[in-house]
């Protein structure tokens, strides 16, 4: 049950995602297949025994839960679709934009880029993003899903990465990690019950700070 508070509180189930954007199944399915909207971040698959009054009762029922912010991505991708006929190519235009634009606005805050990450590298590596994107898995580990998000935590990840290897820190690098964690922290998901002991969260965020023993 703690799994299934989780999902309600912090996600949106597919019927309901269908309700806040006012469409049916094949909509959503059809930009799935088009390689334009994510797909689910988790998928249950329930096996029902109901006892009352009218007797016994065994069912199965799957559920399918999307993040929250997936809302406003499908808006984006109608709109596309509406203007240019979906063209995958338009669609992750607009992935690819606010992907760089917050490693930008993150740069300007500080938060360096390594070298790995510049250029023809960065390009490579948002394309994985993309196809990471699609498959829902950034719907799960972020808080929402988009690529605001996702940017923010991938350079905080490759910024706590590069810190904790080196075997003692200066002041200047320790503020640099107490910041890119608390920078994880802000945009990473809770995880799921089952997942938190193996997350990046448990990871990157909470063991990091205990080891260098950096405030939240």
């Amino acid at each position: 049950m703690e799994l299934i508070q989780y999902l309600n509180t912090y996600f949106l189930t597919e019927e309901v995602l269908l309700k806040k954007v006012n469409v049916d199944y094949s909509v959503l399915e059809k930009y799935q297949l088009m390689g334009i909207m994510p797909k689910a971040s988790y998928q249950l698959r329930l096996a029902i025994h109901c006892d009352s009054f009218f007797g016994l009762r065994d069912e199965t029922q799957s559920l399918r839960y999307y993040a929250k912010g997936y809302v406003s991505w499908f808006n984006v991708v109608r709109e596309l679709s509406d203007a240019q006929g979906g063209h995958k190519e338009a669609v992750y235009a607009v992935f690819l934009k606010r992907y760089l634009d917050t490693i930008h606005k993150l740069n300007g805050l500080g938060h360096a880029l390594n070298r790995v990450q510049k250029e023809h590298d960065l390009h490579c590596h948002i394309e994985q993003e993309w196809a990471h994107f699609l498959a829902g898995t950034y719907g799960l580990c972020t808080l929402s899903g988009l690529p605001e998000d996702i940017a923010a935590k991938e350079l905080a990840i490759s910024q706590i990465n590069t810190l904790s290897q080196l075997t003692s820190l200066t002041s200047e690098q320790r503020i640099q990690l107490t910041r890119a964690v608390n920078l994880l922290d802000d945009v990473s998901a809770l995880f799921a019950p089952h997942e938190r002991e193996t997350s990046s969260r448990k990871r990157l965020v909470d063991d990091i700070r205990k080891i260098y023993q950096l405030s939240a």
